[in-house]
């Protein structure tokens, strides 16, 4: 495995909350955050990942592996209607498009608001380690979130730098994370059907993870 480069946290703080998307994604920073010893919470998320059994099956995973490294996992609401109320008109949205920015304020917001109720000065996310995402997306929709309250900051740190992407992927077969093909939500797994048919392959089977 590629080594590890140590990192400094904002304003030297020794508890973070983590915005955890999927294991994955999180694993990485899951083993940073525990090499710099800072005792950090995964906050669950995601009211976004479509269908249901597949949310529950990336938030089981995740707190199975929270738990084995005896990490606290807080398992937030799945409010999907509210989702699609705040993304109504952008179904056909192209991926990273304003769809995908409302997605992470929505996320973030929630995230921003546990973290200043429970005492959290620093919380940051996975999902910018992500293929899927847009890495200056995703820390400009945490910073907003953040700037709601004058005592929290976002750790816009770029997982993705010093071998990180490739860790993650090291971790996740180690491991044998369960993977998935689409980034979460039911748009992006009618666009990534409608990819794989035009390929000549199936459309995508839950709980079927990628091999």
């Amino acid at each position: 495995m590629s080594k590890r480069i140590i990192i400094d946290a904002p304003h030297n703080v020794k508890q973070v909350l983590l915005h955890s998307c999927c294991t994955p994604c999180s694993g990485e920073i899951m083993a940073a955050l525990s090499a710099i010893d800072i005792d950090y919470t995964i906050f669950f998320y995601n009211p976004n990942i479509h269908p249901r059994k597949e949310y529950e099956i990336r938030k089981n995973e995740n707190k199975h592996f929270a738990e084995q490294q005896d990490i606290s996992f807080i398992d937030a609401d799945y409010d999907m209607d509210e989702w699609y109320e705040r993304t109504k008109g952008l179904e056909f949205d192209s991926e990273r498009g304003p769809r995908c920015t409302i997605c992470f304020d929505m996320r973030f917001e929630r995230t921003a608001l546990y973290a200043h109720e429970n005492g959290f000065k620093v919380f940051a996310s996975s999902m910018g380690i992500s293929r899927w995402k847009d890495m200056q997306q995703v820390n400009a929709a945490g910073k907003r979130a953040a700037e709601q309250y004058p005592d929290l900051t976002y750790w816009d740190y770029n997982w993705r730098k010093q071998g990180g992407s490739q860790r993650m992927i090291e971790i996740t077969k180690q491991e044998k994370f369960y993977r998935q093909e689409y980034c979460g939500c039911s748009h992006s797994l009618r666009e990534t059907n409608r990819r794989r048919k035009a390929q000549g392959r199936e459309k995508v089977v839950i709980g079927k993870a990628i091999e």
